[in-house]
């Protein structure tokens, strides 16, 4: 996942970014008054009234957030009136999201009438494809990227991994950020990047999404985008549920550090915090393709899991420098050595997220994520450092370290020399990466040769040649998906 894809298309105007941490005048006693008035928010009979409200507006949208049947209308309004009046009752409470919420009912306001922001008529009457242009430019939590501090965010908006309708979503959020974390992030500048705890939602978040990024909702132009934000204490959860019952599956004796994270929803919400930080910013960051793996761009699938996996390895890396350097210097003060912990628990959520969860999550038709949990679990096999013996999984953990690094170093190899060739030549070596490592299907077209004519067409043939499921789970995955499936799904939804 990518905060990174939120930026604008080439040509837009330059991304402004807030300073982290800055908060209403008064500073650390407005940030303290904050947290305490959204203390117990999410038992407000408002926000309730909120969420049933929007909840009831779903069976009224379309797919694209509007309200077609005009004898609907008045139902609509009703339910309007139920979550602006919702969000003037609970605004006191969150005092720095104050210009926010105050658009929010404007916009609400408009929806509902036959305005445009411009003041003329709209064609198209009340209940169009909803306009929150102005409320989301308002929205800012970047700039209150504060541990504790809680958001209320509606938005006509769909849902990554979850819904794909523009229906009017409600939450209620916390921000995670710890002291460790504001001190990584000076080490690891992102200033889009918010991490969040998900504390209460309507239906679209009752699914497996764990992002809440601002292209998502709807509205009349793209803005400059200045934020993304992503949920740590569902990843963290889902990992928790994953990793523990996997690893009974797989007799997997996990070393104590990892174990710990199983019992300690916190502490693992905190390392994806860290992990999730690095990998975002490096996305547009590194030797890359000239025109690097937009989110937009149609190519073969597996260009996307080297790009998520590249990010991923990025962040195992550094954690891995980072583990080495602190681990070398005596008199850690209390955050470095919290730092020099969440480096090491990074290293195993990286590799057990990927191999357990990514691997066989999702359907297999172009499963760019399943692909790179794939290719992480193959390449460590291949290295010696991961084994199947006797039904039971192990690893050489004092191996592992530098053969994940190896592993990346072949992806950033790979880009490095990206820039010297067509695009379609690329993706041919692209593949023979992947190849190395994981058995390609037998029917595969890619893997016999693609014909003269493909190869001297344009990239779409390409593409298209690629197998809904160009690389099969192995022997080991299916036996694995087959006993995984029921706690994989028990974890859509799944809260801190």
């Amino acid at each position: 996942m990518s905060i990174a894809q939120t930026h604008p298309t080439p040509g837009a105007a330059k991304t402004i970014i807030g300073e982290p941490e800055v908060v209403e005048d008064g500073g650390a006693v407005v940030v303290v008054a904050s947290i305490a008035l959204a203390d117990g928010v999410e038992h407000d009979p408002a926000w309730f009234a909120l969420r049933d409200a929007a909840t009831a507006l779903h069976e009224l949208q379309a797919a694209d957030g509007s309200v077609p049947d005009a004898g609907h209308h008045e139902a609509a309004r009703r339910h309007v009136a139920a979550i602006t009046a919702a969000i003037g009752r609970l605004a006191p409470r969150f005092p720095h999201d104050a210009d926010y919420l105050a658009a929010s009912i404007r916009d609400f306001d408009r929806w509902a009438a036959s305005d445009h922001p411009d003041g003329e008529a709209s064609t198209e009457g009340a209940f169009g494809v909803p306009d929150f242009l102005d409320s989301l430019v308002a929205f800012q939590p970047q700039l209150h990227r504060v541990d504790g501090i809680r958001h209320l965010v509606v938005f006509p908006m769909y849902t990554q991994n979850g819904s794909r309708n523009r229906h009017v979503e409600a939450l209620l959020v916390e921000t995670i950020w710890p002291e460790p974390i504001a001190r990584l992030e000076t080490m690891y500048p992102n200033r889009l990047f918010v991490s969040l705890r998900l504390l209460d939602f309507t239906a679209g978040y009752d699914t497996d999404s764990a992002v809440l990024f601002p292209e998502t909702v709807a509205m009349r132009e793209i803005p400059p985008f200045t934020w993304g934000a992503i949920f740590q204490d569902r990843e963290a959860a889902r990992y928790r549920r994953v990793v523990r019952a996997a690893s009974e599956i797989t007799k997997l004796d996990l070393p104590a550090e990892a174990a710990e994270m199983l019992d300690d929803q916190a502490l693992t919400e905190r390392a994806f915090v860290m992990w999730d930080l690095i990998h975002d910013r490096t996305h547009m960051r590194g030797d890359l393709p000239f025109d690097p793996f937009m989110i937009k761009q149609r190519m073969p699938f597996f260009l996307y899991s080297l790009e998520e996996l590249r990010c991923d390895l990025t962040a195992f890396r550094e954690c891995v420098a980072l583990d080495r350097r602190l681990s070398a210097e005596a008199d850690l003060d209390p955050v470095d050595a919290e730092l020099l912990r969440l480096s090491r628990l990074v290293q195993y959520a990286v590799i057990f997220d990927r191999i357990f969860r990514f691997a066989i999550t999702g359907t297999r038709v172009r499963n760019y994520d399943g692909l790179g949990g794939q290719l992480l679990f193959a390449w460590l096999h291949r290295r010696g450092v991961l084994h199947w013996t006797d039904t039971a999984l192990a690893f050489d953990w004092g191996e592992v370290p530098d053969a994940v690094v190896a592993l990346g170093d072949a992806i950033d190899r790979l880009y490095w020399e990206s820039i010297d060739r067509p695009k379609t030549a690329h993706w041919l070596a692209a593949y023979d990466l992947v190849r190395s490592v994981l058995e390609p299907h037998p029917a595969s077209a890619w893997a016999r040769g693609l014909p003269d004519e493909v190869l001297a067409g344009p990239p779409k043939g390409y593409t298209d040649a690629v197998l809904d499921d160009e690389f099969p789970l192995s022997m080991f995955y299916e036996a694995l998906e087959k006993k995984m499936r029921d706690v994989i799904a028990s974890t859509r939804g799944i809260r801190g």
